[in-house]
Order: C-alpha cells, then sequence, then structure tokens
C-alpha cells in the first residue's frame, strides 16, 4: 500500500446533488466523482459558503458589505476565497449525519468540500486506513483549487486526521493550513480497546466482513508496502504553514501523549487544543468547538 504522488485529479463529471443534501440559494452545489492519481473514483461534493439550510430552509445567513460571491450575492462575513476540505474519520462518508454536521458549520466561514475516501460511501476502491487515502484528500483540493478558491484549509478527523498531515508534508500539498482533531501521532497503536477492536477490524478476514456490511467500509486485505511516513515524522515538513492540533482528554481510541507528540514536533508553527470532556472525532466536537476552528481557519488563511 505504498503511495503515489499526490495532487493530481481528473477531470471529473458532474451528477446531480444528492437528495439527501440541501442545496443553497447563493449558487448550487455540485456532487461528482473525482479520480485519484491511482484511479479511484472519490464521491466528493462542494457547498459554497454563507448559508446554511435545513430542510429546505435558511437557518443561517451572514450579511455584510463588500463581500459577494460569483453571482453578485451578498455574502459577507464569509472568506471569500477560502475552502475548507473536510476529511473524514475511517468508517464516515460524505453523508454522514456527524460529517454534514461539520460543513454546515464551516459554511458560515467560506465553501466547503467534502467527500468519501476510498472504500467508504460510493467512493470506488477500497480503504488502505490511511495510506493511499492522501491520494484522495490530494484530489479534493486539487478539485478546490479548479473551482477558484485561493485558499485552501485541510480539516481532518481521526484517520482523516493523519491524511491531512502526510498531504500536507508532500511537496504537492498546496494548502495554506491544516487541522487535525483525533488523529494519532504513530502507527500501530494498540493500547486502548477500541484500538485493539479496529486492528482485528482490519487485519482479519471476518473483521474485513463486518467492516464492509456492517459499517459499510471495504478494507484492503494486503497490509502496507512500504510501511507509509508516519504523522509525527511528518509534521517537521509542514513548516511553515500554520498546523491546529486538537485532542478531546476523554478520547478513548489514543490519550494525550498522541497530539502532545505532534505538538512537539510541529514546534513554533503549530497549536495544540487539549479540549476537556471531549471524546473521539467528530461525533465528539461539539459546535462551539467547529466554530472556533472556523474562525482559526480564517484567521490563518482567510
Amino acid at each position: 500500500m505504498g503511495t503515489d504522488a499526490a495532487g493530481h485529479v481528473a477531470r471529473s463529471t458532474i451528477r446531480p446533488y444528492s437528495e439527501t443534501l440541501n442545496v443553497t440559494r447563493d449558487g448550487a452545489p455540485m456532487r461528482t466523482f473525482l479520480h485519484t492519481a491511482d484511479g479511484v473514483a472519490i464521491d466528493s461534493v462542494y457547498e459554497p459558503g454563507g448559508v446554511v439550510y435545513d430542510s429546505g430552509k435558511v437557518v443561517y445567513e451572514r450579511v455584510d458589505e463588500g463581500a459577494r460571491n460569483g453571482s453578485g450575492n451578498t455574502l459577507s462575513g464569509v472568506s471569500q476565497g477560502l475552502v475548507l476540505v473536510i476529511a473524514h474519520g475511517f468508517t464516515g462518508d460524505a453523508d454522514r449525519c456527524h460529517v454534514r454536521r461539520v460543513a454546515r458549520v464551516f459554511s458560515r466561514y467560506g465553501a466547503v468540500v467534502t467527500f468519501s475516501f476510498r472504500g467508504h460511501g460510493r467512493s470506488g476502491g477500497r480503504s488502505t486506513v490511511g495510506d493511499r487515502e492522501v491520494l484522495d484528500l490530494a484530489a479534493a483540493v486539487a478539485w478546490a483549487r479548479e473551482l477558484g478558491h485561493t485558499r485552501v484549509v485541510t480539516v481532518g478527523f481521526s484517520m482523516g486526521g493523519s491524511v491531512a498531515l502526510r498531504h500536507a508534508a508532500l511537496d504537492a500539498g498546496g494548502v495554506d493550513a491544516v487541522v487535525s482533531v483525533s488523529a494519532p501521532a504513530r502507527w500501530f497503536y494498540r493500547g486502548t480497546a477500541p484500538m485493539r477492536r479496529l486492528h482485528w477490524l482490519v487485519t482479519r478476514p471476518f473483521g474485513r466482513l463486518v467492516g464492509r456490511y456492517g459499517l459499510r467500509t471495504r478494507i484492503h486485505h494486503r497490509q502496507w508496502d512500504p510501511v507509509p511516513l508516519s504523522p509525527v515524522e511528518a509534521v517537521p515538513r509542514i513548516a511553515p504553514t500554520p498546523l491546529l492540533v486538537v485532542h478531546g482528554d476523554q478520547d478513548a481510541y489514543f490519550p494525550l501523549d498522541h497530539p502532545r507528540m505532534l505538538a512537539d514536533a510541529a514546534g513554533e508553527h503549530g497549536e495544540l487544543w487539549v479540549e476537556h470532556g471531549m471524546g473521539h472525532a467528530e461525533n465528539a466536537a461539539p459546535e462551539p468547538l467547529l466554530r472556533r476552528i472556523g474562525d482559526w481557519a480564517v484567521a490563518r488563511a482567510g
């Protein structure tokens, strides 16, 4: 499961926006299959920022003077040119309710791209649990650039956080800031019961069947060869790009030595937020924290 050079995206075929997602008034959202450098089709969604819909009704809209979208509609308060690309955790996908919740909050700060990693949701291929997924994120970032966004912030959760760190460490990373939430610092960690269960799921044939039919996640049977750069090894290569590491002190998967290792490796270009009472990844991230992350993204890259 080695990783090829990232950053290439084939021309994608636009198809109708999913009925499970709301269409905004100020510029139509798009849904498409992107194609990674190794030929995997990645289900991806683009949503312009500024207006939040729920059940067909506007529930939030920022209006100040001066900022407008491409159609001329007023969208001030949203950082024009900024896009947040969300990398979900293992067994998530672009249509999961917790991913949609994150996207709704972040749309108050800029445009949002969500996608399903390989082996997840409607995307093709099989999950390599953080290895070749860097190519999936590269395709999503390249698409955001093609759509005209001049500032890109990647926000990754758990597995997606490790992918965001490795993606930014590559020469082809092409991002303006990185946020890693609930990510591991090192590979093959089995120090908690949830991580021991995850390793069983990934490494055993019956576990992969459970993943496929119980969790809607198709997992590759091959082991990593070579073992990819670990998150803590990737972090020093991200500088001087701003980096935010977020972790809950009640995370049942990765204890606090993981984010502290990442923060130590980042040095002066990184920030560490340890969130009191927070558990693991998207499901555990409260809306006030997501808003603070949005504020940080605008301040660092917007």
